[in-house]
Parts: C-alpha cells; sequence; structure tokens
C-alpha cells in the first residue's frame, strides 16, 4: 500500500526543474482549455462538466498517479462511450456513473491489475485508436452543419441524417467556421511550434464571429465557480441498471490512461510509470471528478506529449495546468462563454486527424494477415457497433 501513495521522491527534481515545470504546466492549461470544453460539449454533459473535469480529475490525477508526467482530463474516447449513455439514461445518471467507476479503476489499483493492460495486443490498440478518431469527428457533424444530432441514433447513421437534411444556408455560416479553424491550425504550428494553435484558433474564430455579427450558437453560460462537493445519490435499482456502463467506462478509462502513461515513459527521461499507482490515481480523479459535477477523466495522450516536449519532469506541470484552468473558471467565463460551438468542432475534427498514424496504418496492414485482419474488425466494430465489444472481438480474434 505504501508505495500506491504520494511520496517525497515524485517531487526529488523539483528544485532543479520548477521553471521547465511552470512554463510547461502553463503550456498543457492553454492546450487543454478548448479540449475540455469540446470533449463536455461533444459527450453531452455539457461545456462546464469538461472544465471541471479538467480541473478536479488534472489536479488529483497529478498528485496520486504513477506517471511524473502523465496529464488527466476529459479525453475523446470517454465522450464517444458518454454520449450514448447520456442519451439512455440522462444527464443526472453521470454523476453516479463517474463515481463508480472510480471506484472500480481504484480497486484495480490496489489489488494489482495495472499491468494486465500490457497483454492488450497492438493491432486492437491501433484499430481502437482508428474507430474513435473516426467516431470523434463524426459527432462534430451535426454542429459543424448547425443541426442537432438525431436522438437515438448511433455517430454514423446521425452525421448522414444531418448531411442530407442539412439547411444550406444556416451550414454555410458553420462551416466556414470550420474551415477557418482547421486552416489556422494546421497553417499556424508551420509559422513557429511554440503557437498554442488551438486556443489562437478558437480566440481568432470568435473575435471574427462577434466583429462580423455571423449569427451562429455559442456555448452559452458558464460557472464562474467550482460546484460545491455532492454525493450523487444511489439507490439500488439506478446502480443495478447503470452498473453495465461504469464498468464499460471504468475499462476504458483504465486501458486508455495506462497505454499514455506507456508512452509518456518512453518519451521521458523521468523514468518508468507505476500502472497500479496510476490507476489509484485515475480512479480517486474520477471519483473526485463526479463529486464535482465532471465526468470520467482519463490521461490524455496529446495533453502528456504536449507536456513532455514543453520540459515537464515533475507532478507540479500537471498541477499547475490545473490551476491555469481553475484561473479560467474564477476569472474569464465570461468571453469563454462567447466561443462559437462550430469553432470547438473544428478543433475536434483536426484533433480526429491527428490521432491517426498514416505510418502506423500502413505497417499493420502490410504486417501479417491475423494482424490486419485485428485491427481492421476493432475500427470497424468500434465506430459501428460500440467501443469496448470493439476491443473484446478484438482481443479473442487476435488470440
Amino acid at each position: 500500500m505504501p508505495r500506491l501513495l504520494p511520496h517525497r521522491a515524485d517531487y526529488a527534481e523539483l528544485p532543479r526543474s520548477w521553471r521547465r515545470d511552470v512554463l510547461a504546466g502553463v503550456t498543457v492549461g492553454v492546450v487543454a482549455l478548448p479540449l475540455a470544453l469540446a470533449f463536455g460539449i461533444s459527450s453531452g454533459v455539457g461545456a462546464a462538466a469538461g472544465l471541471i473535469t479538467a480541473v478536479v480529475a488534472g489536479l488529483v490525477a497529478a498528485v496520486f498517479g504513477g506517471s511524473h508526467v502523465q496529464v488527466s482530463g476529459p479525453t475523446g474516447a470517454m465522450a464517444v462511450v458518454l454520449a450514448p449513455i447520456v442519451a439512455q439514461h440522462g444527464l443526472a445518471s453521470i454523476a453516479l456513473v463517474t463515481v463508480v467507476a472510480g471506484l472500480v479503476v481504484l480497486t484495480a489499483g490496489i489489488t494489482g491489475l495495472g499491468r494486465a493492460v500490457t497483454f492488450i495486443p497492438w493491432p486492437v490498440i491501433e484499430g481502437f485508436t482508428l474507430g474513435i478518431a473516426m467516431i470523434i469527428f463524426l459527432q462534430q457533424v451535426p454542429a459543424a452543419f448547425a443541426q442537432q444530432a438525431p436522438a437515438g441514433e448511433r455517430t454514423l447513421p446521425a452525421a448522414i441524417t444531418v448531411i442530407a437534411q442539412a439547411d444550406w444556408t444556416s451550414a454555410a455560416k458553420t462551416l466556414g467556421v470550420v474551415a477557418v479553424v482547421a486552416l489556422l491550425m494546421i497553417a499556424l504550428p508551420r509559422l513557429h511550434r511554440a503557437i498554442p494553435e488551438s486556443l489562437t484558433a478558437v480566440i481568432v474564430v470568435t473575435l471574427l464571429v462577434s466583429i462580423l455579427h455571423i449569427p451562429v450558437a455559442a456555448i452559452g453560460e458558464l460557472p464562474s465557480h467550482l460546484p460545491a462537493p455532492l454525493l450523487p445519490h444511489a439507490d439500488l435499482g439506478a446502480l443495478r441498471t447503470l452498473l453495465g456502463a461504469a464498468l464499460a467506462i471504468a475499462a476504458l478509462s483504465a486501458i486508455e490512461s495506462l497505454l499514455s502513461a506507456r508512452v509518456a515513459a518512453t518519451m521521458s527521461p523521468t523514468g518508468p510509470y507505476d500502472p497500479d499507482r496510476e490507476l489509484v490515481g485515475q480512479g480517486l480523479a474520477s471519483v473526485a471528478s463526479g463529486v464535482f459535477g465532471g465526468m470520467p477523466a482519463t490521461g490524455a495522450i496529446a495533453r502528456t506529449a504536449v507536456n513532455v516536449r514543453s520540459g515537464a519532469r515533475t507532478r507540479v506541470a500537471a498541477i499547475v495546468h490545473s490551476l491555469v484552468l481553475l484561473g479560467v473558471v474564477y476569472l474569464a467565463t465570461g468571453p469563454v462563454s462567447t466561443i462559437p460551438l462550430a469553432a470547438l468542432a473544428g478543433v475536434l475534427m483536426v484533433t480526429s486527424f491527428r490521432m491517426i498514424s498514416a505510418g502506423t496504418v500502413r505497417k499493420i496492414l502490410r504486417s501479417t494477415r491475423s494482424d490486419a485482419l485485428t485491427f481492421v474488425l476493432t475500427a470497424v466494430v468500434t465506430v459501428c457497433f460500440d467501443l469496448i465489444e470493439a476491443v473484446e472481438i478484438g482481443i479473442v480474434v487476435a488470440a
């Protein structure tokens, strides 16, 4: 048990690296802001929940997790899993599902199941990632076409329905916003790698929409403070109904967090990570997020990579990232509430393309027929059916 708890050795590098850690934390906070808002909206839980999750879960996971450089918060995969749960069980169910999923992940960490993720085959993981990227892109189609997603439909048929029934007069404005965001996100890194392209693109588009009085939907009102912690009401019937959803969320949280921590360990000179402690940290993070009205959290590979590239060496960087976002909650919710929904859709569409590595896809398809079949099948099942089913089927086929 003592190795699963925070200790002084976590901050051994701090006297030598605190400046780099603070700078890396500020950089990741800037990158995380539009993503937290976008993933909150994409999941159906709302922008405020995405922001609260990034603050609360990001802070708890940074202190208690098993990686020195991991950054946690709302992610695309979790948004994909949550959207049908919100549609089926309603928004009120999310707090309970989040807390129960967090307790499951916490138990997995305490009982030593963290190393199990190493047995998931590589083609399954890559097929899963490709499928998630496709779903994230398809989920943004309604916002890009100025429409609401059809209730009760899966992501792919819902996107097709939205395009078929589009009102092109309204859609032209929102598609223009998406196009400008995408162009800026592609062009800005070529000018200078230090420019936070997603935040800069969102700011530029928000100013243009405001100055030109373009009638597009915005995020709307956000809370100017963190809500008071509140334990979700749990009766036996609700628990029985939501247990399957909570287990699916817990499985996804564990898999994504451990994969992200493993990638971070190969990128950073800070040494290996502790998989069991990582699950303990992620479990506590989701419990805390649910109590404050957020959504389930996982380790975020893209934000973790930015953290490492920015020079982070200790957990202070991820802690600073959460404090930067907390400052946004208390000081800047007014300007943030005017951000167009189509701008966040554009950010996620570009992000979904960046999740896919063409070189990795080619490598898997050219390796063996069994790897190629496992990869394709996992991706197709992820898009057409269910994420957890996709991983299960992929592992069975690989075996």
